[in-house]
C-alpha cells in the first residue's frame, strides 16, 4: 500500500467499506488528512531511532505509520477488533498492536522508557492523561492532538486555573505546538483541535500523598464562585480563620478564588494545612 494514500478521504472511505467501519462517534474517530500536523507531532515528540512509542488509536496509521519510520518501536492500542485484517496486511515489522482498552490493558511494567504519541479520541482524553500522568513510570513526553479547548484549558495561566490545568501541570509543563482546524480532518468534527506537548514530566517529590493534594484542590474547586477559604474550610472540615491566615501568608491575600493559584502555591497550601 502507498502510505500517503492514507491522508486522502477517498481512500479512508474506501477502507471503511472494504472493513466494514463507519467511523465510529462512540470511538471518537475523525482521520488526520494533513501530513504538517503528523510531522509537528513528531518533532515535537523529539522521535529518534532510540525510542519506543506507546500510541492510542491507531485507526488506519496515519501517524502509526509515520512513528513507525522514525523511532525503534511503536506499541498501539486499538479496541475496534474489524482493523485486525488490515493491521495484519500492513503492519510495519516494528509495530506491536494490543487488542483492546488501553484504559484496562496497559501494564507499565512492561515498558522501560517510552513516549505516549497519540491522536487521541476526544472523550477519553482526561482519562488517558491522568492514566498516564498518575502512573509509577510516567512517560519522557506526552504528544497527544486534543481539542482545542482542552488544550487551552490545559494550558491555562494564574486566573484562568481549573482542576484539570492543575492536575497536569503538577507532573509536567504543558504547552500548545499547533492549533489545527476542523477541516483537517474526516468526517470533520465540530470543533477544532490542538497538538498539545508535556514535557519534563516527574514524580513531585513532596512529604504528602498526590491523593491528598488533589482533594485539597478539588475542594478548592468545589464551588466556583465562593472564595478559597470558604471551600477548602466546607469541604475539608477546617477552622476558618486558620484557612485564612494560611492564604494571607502565601498568597498575600486571603479572599482568592481557586483559579487565580498556580500549582506552585497549592503544594504550598497543601504543606500548610
Amino acid at each position: 500500500m502507498d502510505k500517503q494514500n492514507v491522508y486522502k478521504p477517498s481512500y479512508l472511505i474506501e477502507l471503511c467499506k472494504k472493513y466494514s467501519l463507519s467511523p465510529s462517534k462512540k470511538y471518537g474517530q475523525n482521520y488526520l488528512m494533513t501530513k504538517i500536523y503528523i510531522d509537528k507531532m513528531l518533532e515535537a515528540g523529539e522521535i529518534n531511532r532510540d525510542d519506543l512509542v506507546v500510541e492510542v488509536g491507531p485507526g488506519f496509521g496515519v501517524l502509526t505509520f509515520a512513528l513507525a519510520e522514525k523511532a525503534e518501536k511503536v506499541v498501539s492500542f486499538e479496541i475496534e477488533q474489524k482493523l485486525r485484517e488490515y493491521w495484519e496486511e500492513n503492519g510495519p515489522e516494528n509495530l506491536e498492536i494490543v487488542w483492546g482498552d488501553v484504559m484496562r490493558n496497559f501494564n507499565e511494567n512492561n515498558f522501560k522508557k517510552y513516549k505516549l504519541v497519540a491522536n487521541l479520541p476526544y472523550q477519553i482524553t482526561s482519562g488517558i492523561l491522568r492514566l498516564f500522568l498518575e502512573l509509577e513510570n510516567k512517560p519522557e513526553k506526552i504528544v497527544v492532538m486534543v481539542q482545542k479547548e482542552v488544550a487551552q484549558r490545559i494550558t491555562a495561566k494564574k486566573g484562568d486555573m481549573s482542576v484539570l490545568s492543575v492536575s497536569v501541570q503538577y507532573y509536567g509543563q504543558p504547552k500548545m505546538v499547533a492549533k489545527v482546524t476542523k477541516g483537517n480532518f474526516w468526517p470533520s468534527p465540530k470543533v477544532d483541535s490542538a497538538v498539545l506537548l508535556i514535557d519534563n514530566i516527574k514524580s513531585p517529590n513532596n512529604d504528602f500523598s498526590d491523593e491528598h493534594f488533589f482533594e485539597v484542590v478539588k475542594a478548592g474547586f468545589a464551588q466556583k464562585r465562593k472564595q478559597l477559604w470558604r471551600n477548602l474550610s466546607q469541604g475539608l472540615n477546617l477552622d476558618a480563620e486558620k484557612v485564612k491566615n494560611i492564604l494571607t501568608e502565601i498568597c498575600g491575600n486571603d479572599k482568592i478564588r481557586a483559579e487565580e493559584l498556580g500549582v506552585e502555591e497549592w503544594v504550598k497550601i497543601v504543606k500548610s494545612l
